[in-house]
């Protein structure tokens, strides 16, 4: 059953700890919007589903994207999507909830925002937070 929409375009925005919950319980399945070398080279969540919301090179839109995500929800689970910073994912919420999926955007995405001088990972996000990650 989809949750109703607010006024973001999407059913909302979760912390990095209850996304792990959800996904942890099976409440939920987390989406790794990113693209497979950010996956690939800074790290991925295990369990996730990997389906980019834009592709490199270019950043152009996965158009694999829609047929992904309804897949991901198979049975009506809700989705928690996850990209760097928390931005990609709040498009990709957006579009999976037009689809009819309840999408949520996990904050802080995986590296965080960026500190003063420039570099992610060491506030907030899903790694600096101790969550389940691996990298290759």
């Amino acid at each position: 059953m989809t949750e109703p929409v607010g006024e973001k375009g999407y059913a909302g925005d979760v912390t990095p700890e209850q996304a792990a919950q959800w996904q942890a319980s099976g409440e939920a399945v987390l989406v790794d919007v990113r693209t497979d070398a950010e996956r690939e080279w800074v790290g991925y969540v295990p369990g996730a589903v990997p389906l980019a919301w834009k592709q490199w090179p270019g950043m152009a839109l996965n158009p694999a994207f829609d047929d992904g995500v309804r897949t991901a929800a198979d049975g009506g689970k809700k989705l928690v999507l996850l990209c760097r910073s928390g931005v990609r994912s709040i498009a990709a919420a957006k579009r999976a909830t037009e689809l009819g999926l309840e999408a949520y955007n996990i904050l802080e995405g995986f590296e965080g925002n960026p500190d003063e001088s420039g570099h992610r990972g060491q506030i907030g996000g899903w790694r600096k937070r101790g969550l389940p990650w691996k990298q290759s």
